[in-house]
């Protein structure tokens, strides 16, 4: 018999800069699978401080990596339990957002790479504030959303942008081909399209060169 509990849990997050009037940019970003959010804070360590304020949060599930389990890296969510550990994660992502005093802040923006771009589309499905950006680097959009997130996304968000490397050893065709539809499905015209001569990394060049157009 399976049983459940809730509980009070405890959950750390990096920022980048300071937050101020000047700022225009908020970032809050998703890291991927096997990821530290200490070490995914570095891809943007080259925007203008200035104008960019940066949060990277840290997925709750870590676990040692490697052959040596010397390295840690996290997980936000497996094919066990999705449902309640995605509840789990918008609890602990809506706490952050009020911590930081960013609840319909404007110059929020989302930044999912990887196993994040799942966790930043359905933040943003129960997210009611409007946001600049929705950036999706190098991931899948989740199968169960549908046009009627579309529409709340496309009311939502100003502006999407996808990035998806030409040489990611992840991709296929059929990947490709699933997720234009997906992308067509839920932002029609609206999505910038970018692919990128690389394989599975950040591509922190266009990521720079993005946000000079934020």
């Amino acid at each position: 018999m399976v049983k459940t509990v809730s509980y009070t849990h405890t959950n750390s997050y990096e920022t980048l800069f300071e937050l101020t009037d000047k700022t225009k940019n908020i970032w809050i970003c998703f890291h991927g699978l096997g990821y530290l959010a200490t070490y995914f804070k570095r891809y943007f360590e080259g925007l203008d401080p200035q104008e960019n304020y940066v949060i990277v949060l840290q997925a709750p599930s870590k676990s040692y990596i490697g052959k040596g389990f010397k390295h840690v890296g996290a997980c936000w969510l497996t094919k066990v339990d999705t449902t309640q550990e995605m509840g789990n994660n918008l609890n602990y992502i809506h706490e952050l957002l009020k911590t930081e005093n960013l609840i319909g802040d404007p110059r929020v923006l989302l930044m999912g790479y990887s196993q994040g771009v799942s966790i930043a589309t359905r933040f943003l499905k129960s997210y009611h504030h409007k946001i600049k950006t929705l950036i999706m680097h190098s991931g899948s959009i989740p199968a169960e959303l549908d046009a009627s997130d579309g529409k709340h996304f496309r009311d939502t968000c100003s502006r999407f942008i996808h990035i998806a490397g030409t040489l990611d050893e992840y991709s296929n065709e059929e990947v490709i081909k699933r997720e234009s539809k997906k992308i067509e499905l839920l932002f029609g015209t609206k999505c910038e399209l970018y692919q990128p001569e690389i394989k599975h990394v950040v591509h922190v060049p266009l990521i720079l060169e993005i946000a000079k157009s934020l």
